[in-house]
């Protein structure tokens, strides 16, 4: 009740600035009442509205596999609200700021609370542009986002996450370079907390390194090609308490994605190349593992995926068909395992476990044109274990964007 008190409180207030020269309000969202079923059990978060990848055969006493059989369920914590408030020109920049929030918590224990999506500050210079606050992941490049309906929007072949930050951006021409320096709150890395395999922002604020992007980008009518780099820095190790033992020095993993975006006619071609070296904090894949001999000290080394996507869409007309197809190769697969020798080994990140993985996902969307749309979605996921399996999802939504 508080909650909703304080919430209402401060639309009011907004409402007010509104009304006060020279900040403007623009107010948007949609409600996305969303059905899905699985034929299997599935890796995913938030009720598994956002699917990974189906999990592996664990058979019974009897002999049954526990992950198979069908489930169902219907959600609408996305729906959302955003905020934009433009302000006058300072500092020789155009200046706005946006807040947005939806229902999807920040965990999965926190299923349905507000959770807070984007936060930011945008100036804007005839060729620069900074922006701080919460905004998309570097490596996500929302430019070429796939536009499948589920959660995941193409994870986790494609990163899916927002992370605080502070971003610059210089564009003439043609041409645009950016440099992004991040910090973690939602999506966390892996490691160890006293002794403890955990998820925390514990690891990264260790190690006193932002995570570092940085991207080259090239516009020429339809076509956006771009290729960026990403370095990610953390303490995989922290003690708070005085009785754990163990130490380690800071690990850092560099990924490389190649991404593009080609309008032709109608159709919209989205594709990404990424070359993934422990990106479990933007809900990828790949990981690290840690390891130690007789002698107590720790060793850190990357696992890796290579990852290949393409999402086409029609983006004209009422009815708009689309299709996404990934593939994922884990590189590295023997270093997951234990070796003979080690006294102490810890496994983080996310797809251990696969080979390979790969999705196909057709979708159609019937627009109203009015704000009203309606998707009817197929995703089947094959997940490339020691005995391989899918899952066929099948999803109908409704999006009245507002």
């Amino acid at each position: 009740m508080k909650k909703a008190l304080v919430l209402l409180v401060l639309l009011v207030q907004l409402v007010r600035l509104g009304a006060q020269s020279p900040f403007t309000l623009e107010w948007h969202g949609f409600v996305n009442p969303h059905f899905y079923a699985d034929s299997r059990a599935v890796v995913g978060g938030r009720e598994d509205m956002m699917l990974f990848y189906p999990k592996p055969i664990v058979k019974d006493s009897l002999g049954n596999d526990i992950n198979d059989g069908w489930q169902a369920n219907l959600l609408a914590i996305t729906a959302r609200l955003g905020l934009r408030i433009n302000g006058p020109d300072m500092l020789g920049a155009k200046t706005s700021a946006y807040i947005e929030g939806d229902f999807t918590g920040s965990t999965n224990a926190t299923i349905d609370n507000l959770r807070l999506r984007h936060a930011y500050i945008d100036m804007r210079w005839e060729h620069h542009r900074l922006l701080m606050g919460q905004y998309w992941y570097a490596m996500t490049v929302h430019e070429i986002m796939p536009m499948t309906n589920p959660l995941n929007m193409g994870a986790p072949f494609h990163c899916y996450a927002r992370q605080p930050q502070v971003r610059y951006e210089y564009r003439l021409d043609g041409f645009e370079a950016v440099a992004v320096a991040q910090w973690q709150l939602d999506n966390m890395s892996q490691g160890l907390l006293n002794g403890t395999l955990t998820s925390s922002t514990l690891f990264a604020r260790h190690s006193l390194i932002p995570e570092l992007n940085a991207q080259l980008r090239l516009y020429h009518e339809g076509l956006l090609f771009g290729v960026a780099t990403n370095l990610k820095t953390i303490q995989p190790v922290v003690n708070t308490d005085a009785s754990a033992s163990l130490r380690s020095s800071t690990h850092s993993s560099l990924t490389w994605s190649f991404f593009g975006r080609l309008n032709l006619g109608s159709y919209t071609v989205k594709a990404q190349a990424l070359l993934n070296n422990s990106l479990y904090e933007g809900c990828s894949l790949g990981g690290y593992v840690m390891w130690s001999y007789s002698d107590g000290v720790l060793h850190a080394e990357d696992w890796h995926f290579n990852t290949l996507w393409i999402d086409v869409e029609r983006r004209t007309g009422h009815w708009r068909p689309g299709l996404f197809m990934g593939y994922a190769l884990n590189r590295d697969r023997s270093k997951t395992g234990h070796s003979s020798g080690v006294s102490s080994f810890y496994l983080f990140g996310r797809g251990s476990e696969l080979e390979y993985l790969w999705r196909v996902q057709p979708r159609l969307t019937y627009k109203t044109l009015k704000g009203l749309d309606f998707t009817a979605e197929a995703e089947y996921t094959r997940a490339g274990y020691a005995h391989p399996v899918g899952n066929l999802r099948l999803s109908l939504s409704a999006v009245y964007a507002f």
